[in-house]
């Protein structure tokens, strides 16, 4: 959609923070259907997949689990791998030694201490090898539909910190103060959003502030806005429908 030279890199908040009600309202009509770019069956496999995206992309480990959930389906086969095994399947994804680790060690609890299902309780959650509350939130949120948190990662950091909604720096902090401006029953999706227009318009380096259905309510906003709110919108919408569809490009946070 843009045509013109794109804004300065990495934007700070100018004004006052974005109405937290008309950035819900824009971000629901360009993405309308919020969802995991990681591909998974259930809840244990969406588990793995997360652990497996710290510090790689989901685009990377979705071309990774198939194979890895096709020699090993369930937690206790996992867990009874060969580690070097397992590392050979996941090295692409990046830690492979300590990401490998982590999916068998979670494995094992779940296959042990949980009788092969996957725990619905963030506490218990957090307590499995390699799982942050991050990653306890995806698995909630996603497979569960239990909001006991915000998903804050990288992209939803940034994002926060751009729509004046933080001054924190780390994902605890800005967790928690995203779960005292949402209402919680947008915990889940409003997270996902956030995220995915981090990871598609709102990126780190020469954000599409020109393009972004936030513009007007952005403190953060540089340049000038190119067409109409509805087309920012739609454009946003078929950005993200059409990207998502390949797989995830965004780098995650760790946990």
């Amino acid at each position: 959609m843009s045509t013109r030279k794109k804004p300065p890199a990495t934007p700070a908040p100018a004004g006052p923070p974005a109405e937290v009600g008309e950035v819900l309202r824009r971000l629901a009509a360009a993405i309308p259907e919020p969802r995991c770019e990681l591909d998974h069956q259930d809840a244990w496999t969406l588990l793995v997949a997360t652990i497996l995206s710290a510090q790689s992309t989901d685009r990377t480990v979705n071309t990774v689990t198939p194979l890895l959930f096709e020699k090993w389906p369930t937690p206790a086969a996992l867990a009874a791998a060969p580690r070097e095994e397992v590392e050979a399947v996941v090295h692409r994804t990046g830690f492979f030694r300590n990401k490998a680790k982590a999916i068998q060690g979670a494995s094992l609890a779940i296959a042990e201490q949980h009788g092969g299902e996957v725990p619905r309780a963030m506490a218990a959650l957090v307590a499995l090898p390699g799982v942050a509350r991050k990653t306890a939130n995806v698995v909630l949120g996603v497979a569960f539909r239990l909001a006991e948190g915000v998903v804050v990662d990288t992209h939803v950091m940034r994002v926060a910190q751009r729509l004046g909604w933080t001054l924190a720096k780390s994902a605890e902090r800005i967790e928690a103060e995203l779960q005292a401006k949402l209402p919680r029953d947008q915990w889940i999706d409003a997270g996902h959003r956030l995220l995915l227009l981090g990871r598609y318009v709102c990126v780190a380096h020469h954000p599409a502030c020109q393009d972004c259905p936030l513009f007007e309510t952005c403190p953060a906003r540089q340049g000038a806005a190119l067409g109409t709110l509805d087309e920012r919108t739609a454009a946003t919408k078929l950005l993200v429908e059409s990207r998502g569809a390949r797989g995830g490009s965004g780098p995650g946070a760790e946990g």
